[in-house]
């Protein structure tokens, strides 16, 4: 990796002592009690062999092929922890102090330094307008500092296909891991990607700024479109202008429609759920996720 920028460098430390110290507060042990210790791991099916648990029959491919088969488990030793970031020019907007692309990137160091501190690997892909990097699954802190280098350093600008991204990133999966995926999902259509991700244990973090579902009520209403650098006038007309009112709140029941889509889609295929603020500490719904997702799991 080429030497970095001192700036760059400074934000990456300023991330790793942050969640190192988040992790040393208990975020470890919470990531532990929701994604490790699930017991067994599905394998495959096989034909049944005399002495064969008949506890273990699948009755489905039995009736489908008409003789016994069986399903194999193998014990999950130890997770892969997976975080698909969205790199794209939308990430890069930030309202406030803090960019999307930023809370982004403390969020992927804080997932993956707990799995480090679990003794599990963690991989990265990035994405754009498809699948632009994809680091393999490692248990280095200096493979942590590398994933936050490479979302930070990142061009501002780009178009997002994250459908597209993901097909590529589960294709190249080998085995059944915890697949974060972090992006704001503008625009995002990923009903077949989703789908395809259920084998795996997804968590979809939603990182958002306020703008994204609320934008200022100013006339006229220029917009700056962060993946292709495009400026627009945007609204309705009135008198030859354009209302920043009427056009802020199209855009707000837009994004509205979007985000109901996505939270649909979520429910539908039994997908984990998370929303993050850049104008809200981060630790508190994450603390609450670890909490209702283990509830959820010791219930279920």
């Amino acid at each position: 990796m080429p030497r970095l920028p001192p700036d760059l460098v400074r934000k990456v430390r300023r991330i790793e002592l942050a969640t190192l110290g988040l992790v040393d507060r208990g975020i470890a042990g919470g990531y532990h009690s929701v994604f490790k210790g699930r017991g067994m791991e599905f394998a495959e099916v096989r034909p049944y062999q005399p002495g064969d648990d008949h506890r273990a029959l699948d009755w489905n491919v039995t009736a489908r092929l008409g003789e016994p088969y069986v399903k194999r488990f193998v014990e999950e030793r130890d997770l892969t922890v997976m975080l698909a970031v969205d790199v794209s020019g939308s990430l890069a907007f930030g309202s406030r102090a803090v960019a999307k692309r930023e809370l982004a990137a403390e969020v992927a160091a804080l997932v993956s330094f707990a799995a480090l501190r679990n003794q599990d690997r963690v991989g990265t892909a990035l994405i754009a307008d498809g699948l632009v990097r994809h680091l393999p699954p490692g248990r280095r802190r200096s493979h942590v500092l590398r994933l936050v280098a490479e979302i930070l350093s990142r061009p501002a600008g780009g178009a997002t296909d994250l459908e597209a991204g993901l097909h590529s990133l589960l294709a190249a999966l080998d085995r059944r891991v915890v697949l974060f995926i972090l992006s704001d999902f503008l625009d995002a259509s990923l009903e077949r990607a989703l789908k395809a991700a259920r084998r795996h244990d997804v968590v979809l973090v939603e990182i958002l700024d306020p703008h994204d579902v609320d934008p200022p009520e100013t006339a006229p209403v220029v917009l700056r479109d962060a993946e292709s650098g495009r400026s627009v006038l945007f609204g309705d007309t009135l008198g030859g202008l354009l209302t920043g009112k009427r056009a802020a709140r199209r855009l707000r029941d837009e994004r509205r429609r979007q985000r109901s889509a996505l939270l649909q889609q979520a429910r539908r295929l039994g997908l984990d759920h998370l929303t993050l603020w850049t104008h809200r500490p981060y630790l508190p719904p994450l603390l609450a996720f670890f909490e209702a997702r283990r509830r959820r799991l010791r219930h279920g």
